[in-house]
């Protein structure tokens, strides 16, 4: 993004997870009914739990170019209806992985025996990985965890249980773990010529039915009819 994209606009039932790649150019300017108004830098995280609805806003400063992702996270029935929590995590409190060249960012949850910060919600890991020529990197679900990688610069093979895939650039893969009785070690190797880049998400699915329209994720046509009509009376908040 280098100008606004989406102007102020409400989100109800679900987290809204801004990831913010370490390459971005200038600040991106985020405001929320919950008062917050700041800029995220490069590298920075910024999860907003929605809950029973907050309003949200996030737009480059000028001349600023933002590279990163933008990932909406189901919230479970019993946390659609709770108040709206934010947590900000920035770059220089995340650690890293140094392993055999490779550069990985616990950008939340934890990898590999080191531990970031956690989410206002359920428990999820995010990784901003850069894996050096030649070179692999793993990581283990937990239990009953399923993933998601994304290769965004160069071409990556995964070894899971023994299975084989490759990922291009601008791929991505979900992983779906069907035992809870042990660790499922997720291998990335770096296939090409040049560094690869990766982001690599996991967490407990929430698998519950629920109902998408929109900006709101609730379990069902009232719960969306309620917060639409919340949304419309200015009850979600206001932006300062």
């Amino acid at each position: 993004m280098n100008e606004p994209t989406f102007g102020a606009h409400p989100h109800a039932g679900l987290s809204a997870v801004s990831v913010l790649f370490e390459d971005s150019e200038g600040e991106f300017h985020n405001r929320d009914s919950l008062g917050n108004d700041f800029d995220l830098m490069p590298g920075d995280l910024y999860w907003l739990k929605a809950g029973a609805g907050v309003v949200h806003d996030e737009a480059p400063r000028a001349g600023s170019r933002i590279h990163g992702l933008q990932v909406f996270v189901n919230l479970p029935a019993r946390m659609k209806q709770d108040a709206p929590e934010s947590l900000h995590v920035r770059a220089q409190d995340m650690p890293v992985l140094h392993v055999g060249g490779n550069r990985v960012r616990v950008v939340l949850g934890d990898s590999n025996g080191i531990m970031g910060q956690v989410s206002p919600a359920l428990p999820m890991t995010i990784l901003d990985g850069k894996i050096a020529v030649g070179s692999n990197f793993s990581h283990d679900l937990k239990g009953t965890e399923h993933g998601w990688v994304y290769a965004m610069r160069g071409r990556i093979e995964l070894i899971v249980a023994g299975k084989r895939v490759r990922l291009q650039e601008g791929e991505s893969i979900a992983i779906e773990v069907n035992s809870a009785f042990a660790a499922h070690t997720i291998e990335l190797n770096n296939i090409a010529a040049s560094e690869a880049h990766f982001a690599l998400f996991a967490a407990e699915p929430v698998e519950e039915a629920f109902l998408h329209k929109g900006p709101f994720v609730m379990k069902n046509e009232a719960e969306v009819a309620a917060v639409e009509a919340a949304y419309a009376a200015g009850k979600l908040g206001r932006l300062s």
